[in-house]
């Protein structure tokens, strides 16, 4: 996938992003706690340490002597002034796009608790959802929370007099992810954290739009964003009958679900429901699936697709860690394995679906739901579908979470990578079958382009 950046120029901004000193904190009181410099680059010894300890493979995501020039470039600026913890996450999170791996970032543990705080204190937030892609467009999805507004694909020009484009690509420099463009994906997330982190809570903002004269002025938004929101079920795993071309759309959001059982009954109730209406196509929509459980997809969901056994990687990489050592297996020791464990189809089942099968893979497909989607690509039970190039094939995962000591932030640090079932490392991120463009503002733009490709 080509990017506005060729590498040596993304890395070379990159590079000069760590050593800028952080800008004025707005989110937190000026009397928030203040961390020394000694302190905090004992966080930053902490955090290689638990790299070291738990990650097998850094260099599956970067090159051992980039990530060394970042952590001397976070230690100079460390050096230069006591900061608060959030002021420390904006410094430390310059590690995140370096990791280049979206199971391995220093995360703000309580930003959903300060949000929710802001909000009930009479604060306000950005007033758009917005979408960014790796370049730092930045275009308006919705109001905040996911209301409808007529200006939706919109482009901002602006922001209270602030270059909207230069904005997105100073946030982008803290959001983690494989790929930039899954890195602009996380970013149009959670756009509300580091515009509030770094631009603080104006009562009101001033919106200069593309192709519009005169600026928009809008109050601050008082919705909880859309990224917070508890997931509904019924919005989260959705089926969706298409008729015209005898196909069904499976939408499953996510593999992390805590009634399990519930979604398995769902499953084999979608089944008897293909199979009473005699669909012949049935699409799976994965694209805002960050991943779970494998054992989610593992069950129903592919037994009843499958025409053999399948397993979800070839071959594994991974470090013993406290609590997982064995008899043969150290802490500390750096293990390779095969991956020996089937799952068996159920051939037998009056429910089992026959048809033709497409997985639909977007810019947020990730952990769980990237080994789902190479299973079905390894063992032919269907097509990948979509634009692909945002994220890794071979992914890592088992992740931890390490606190550092002074400043409470968190790093996430996986303990093993993991091949895709047919062992090979090219091409490296997602290729689908069937490419397609993919628009961020039309989510079943890709659908319907599908749709036109299946015989009636």
């Amino acid at each position: 996938m080509s990017h506005a950046f060729t590498a040596p120029l993304r890395a070379a901004l990159l590079g000069l992003s760590l050593l800028l000193p952080a800008l004025p904190l707005c989110a937190q009181p000026a009397s928030a706690p203040r961390i020394e410099p000694e302190l905090l680059l004992q966080d930053l010894q902490a955090l290689q340490q638990a790299i070291a300890r738990t990650h097998p493979e850094p260099g599956h995501s970067v090159e051992p002597a980039r990530l060394q020039q970042a952590y001397q470039a976070l230690e100079a600026e460390l050096k230069q002034g006591p900061l608060t913890r959030n002021e420390a996450w904006l410094a430390f999170s310059r590690l995140n796009p370096v990791f280049s791996d979206a199971h391995l970032f220093v995360n703000l543990p309580d930003r959903t608790e300060q949000v929710k705080a802001h909000l009930q204190s009479g604060g306000g937030l950005f007033p758009f959802e917005v979408q960014v892609n790796a370049t730092g467009a930045l275009h308006i999805r919705s109001l905040l929370g996911g209301g409808a507004t007529p200006l939706a694909g919109r482009r901002i020009v602006r922001i209270n007099g602030r270059d909207a484009e230069a904005l997105a690509t100073e946030f982008l420099g803290h959001m983690h992810g494989d790929t930039p463009a899954f890195r602009a994906e996380v970013l149009s997330m959670r756009w509300y954290l580091p515009f509030w982190l770094r631009e603080g809570a104006p009562e009101s903002f001033e919106l200069v739009l593309e192709g519009s004269p005169q600026a928009l002025k809008l109050p601050a938004s008082r919705t909880l964003p859309l990224h917070l929101q508890d997931e509904v079920f019924e919005q989260t795993y959705r089926l969706q009958l298409l008729p015209e071309k005898q196909a069904a759309l499976l939408t499953i959001g996510s593999f992390l679900w805590t009634d399990k059982p519930r979604f398995h009954a769902f499953i084999e109730d979608m089944y008897a429901r293909l199979k009473a209406a005699e669909v012949k196509h049935l699409i799976i929509d994965v694209r805002r699936n960050g991943g779970g459980d494998d054992d989610m997809w593992k069950g129903p969901l592919l037994r009843l697709l499958a025409d053999q056994p399948f397993r979800n990687g070839a071959d594994y990489v991974k470090m013993v860690i406290a609590g997982r050592a064995s008899g043969s297996e150290k802490v500390g020791d750096v293990v390779q394995g095969q991956i020996d464990t089937w799952v068996p189809p159920d051939l037998d089942s009056p429910l089992r679906f026959k048809g033709r099968v497409y997985v639909l893979v977007g810019r947020f497909t990730y952990s769980s739901a990237v080994l789902f989607s190479n299973v079905v690509q390894d063992f032919r039970l269907g097509q990948l579908v979509g634009a692909g190039g945002t994220q890794r094939t071979r992914q890592s995962g088992g992740i931890q979470s390490v606190k550092l000591p002074h400043s409470g932030l968190t790093l996430i640090v996986p303990r093993f990578v993991l091949s895709r079932p047919s062992g090979q490392r090219e091409p490296a991120l997602i290729r689908p079958d069937i490419v397609l463009p993919d628009s961020p503002f039309d989510e079943m733009g890709l659908v319907r382009a599908l749709l036109e490709r299946l015989p009636g």
